[in-house]
């Protein structure tokens, strides 16, 4: 035998030997949460035809699975209601995986750009980092946290590994996803797992999978136009295909997601293409899971209130997604730095999201005054709005309020409250026809609730 034709027969015998092991997703491994009472899906690839045993230590089952011809295996497994820590075992012909301290819990996928990738290290930092970096000690809190890649076509696996929260591990993860995850592990006692998948900089336009462009046209001609950028892909789904399509299989209790500020030049069409894209992701899961976002903060873009435009594309948004929620955060901006560095209070508002419309663990409110209708009555204009018990004005004089007569031309309305309306005037608009507030670049207007929870900017055509 030739010396050539033995190298090629031993690389071969050491492929199919290769094959013959089993290997599972990133997305499973040591210190990895899995949700709770679920039948959830583990799965991964083995040689063709073999069998193998997926045992859980939670409950002592065993369940039997034969690979098919695509090499890919699954098996469902029943979680119970929480705890840890707990291990999973699967063997087969070749070897055995063993999978160490498992929590079964809660886990949510953190999305979107920079606000929400943001650590408590990353450049300025945040509200007093060194502090929250040293009592960052939650064991039953796990991060996952996907590194970057991008993909022509949806990818089976991606790469990133679990770690259990500590000071060393906390402040290089999502500031904004980890108070979240305090707060809740916190007020219900389980473990939470966090996956975190965002980039800075990234339109919504790569987050959609493709199925978004196909049947929308005026979404795709858009999308497709975008102009290269130093700090993120902006091909669409790039970033869906390569850090989303590979967790699908993976159970989640639900969405939060920061981002915006890159779409602030297509306000337009943003509500659609939000809409349809957290729609895009609930079909590929397979359910209408929560998806709860933050309303961007007002902030110094270069045109004129594009960033009003953004926001009320948002505030619009989370009344056309089924199962979302919003939280305004234009009391923690910080108008010259597009990134707040209070990510206490974002973190805290949508976990008080979660608790009260996901957990039902939560009695107090969990949205500031959102536009409701308004009613012209002569000079005066009433505007009415949802989730506004204790109206309240932190200042002497309510400001951002703006009225409109039938030529379009607006200008600056006086303000009182009266119970849970405003009422409008001004001298410059006898007969008003329109009403908008807080609508600028950089407008951080006063308005809250009794609940400290600040109004979302709005405007009524």
């Amino acid at each position: 035998m030739k010396p050539n034709q033995l190298l090629l027969i031993i690389v071969l015998l050491t492929c199919q030997l290769a094959v013959a092991k089993i290997t599972l997703p990133n997305i499973f491994g040591d210190h990895m949460v899995l949700q709770r009472n679920e039948s959830a899906k583990i799965w991964g690839w083995a040689q063709t035809g073999e069998e193998l045993t997926v045992t859980t230590s939670w409950d002592g089952k065993k369940y039997k699975v034969k690979t098919p011809i695509t090499a890919v295996w699954e098996v469902f497994v029943n979680t119970p209601e929480a705890g840890g820590p707990f291990n999973i075992t699967i063997e087969g012909f070749e070897n055995e995986i063993v999978l160490n301290d498992v929590l079964i819990g809660e886990v949510w996928l953190c999305s979107g750009q920079s606000n929400m990738q943001w650590t408590a290290t990353t450049n300025a930092g945040i509200d007093n980092a060194e502090e929250e970096i040293k009592k960052a000690d939650y064991p039953n809190i796990r991060f996952f946290t996907v590194e970057r890649r991008t993909a022509e076509f949806p990818q089976d696996d991606l790469p990133g590994t679990w770690e259990v929260c500590s000071p060393e591990t906390m402040k290089d993860f999502s500031a904004v996803a980890y108070f979240f995850a305090r707060r809740i592990q916190g007020e219900m006692n389980i473990p939470i797992g966090l996956v975190n998948n965002a980039w800075g900089g990234s339109p919504a336009e790569v987050w959609a999978t493709r199925s978004v462009f196909e049947e929308n046209e005026d979404l795709k001609k858009d999308a497709y136009s975008l102009k290269e950028t130093p700090w993120s892909p902006v091909t669409p789904s790039y970033l869906y295909n390569g850090m989303v399509h590979a967790l699908t299989g993976f159970k989640i209790a639900g969405t939060i997601w920061y981002q915006g500020e890159s779409n602030v030049s297509r306000h337009g069409n943003y509500t659609k293409l939000f809409s349809k894209t957290v729609g895009s992701w609930r079909k590929a899961w397979g359910y209408e899971f929560p998806f709860y976002f933050v309303q961007i903060a007002p902030y110094k873009y270069d045109t004129p209130e594009v960033g009003a435009y953004l926001r009320n594309s948002q505030r619009i948004a989370q009344k056309v997604i089924p199962n979302s929620g919003m939280v305004v955060v234009s009391d923690i901006a910080t108008i010259n730095d597009i990134h707040p560095p209070n990510k206490q209070d974002v973190g805290l508002r949508l976990a008080n999201l979660a608790l009260k419309e996901t957990y039902k663990k939560y009695e107090g409110e969990v949205h500031g005054p959102l536009y409701k209708s308004h009613k012209v009555d002569g000079k005066k204009v009433e505007v009415h709005f949802d989730h506004a018990d204790g109206l309240m004005a932190k200042g002497k004089t309510i400001t951002h309020f703006e009225l409109a007569a039938g030529d379009g031309k607006w200008y600056p309305a006086k303000a009182k409250i009266k119970d849970d309306r405003i009422i409008l005037t001004s001298k410059k608009v006898a007969e008003p026809v329109k009403v908008r507030f807080g609508w600028s670049n950089t407008a951080e207007p006063n308005l809250f609730n009794e609940a400290g929870l600040p109004a979302s900017a709005f405007i009524s055509e």
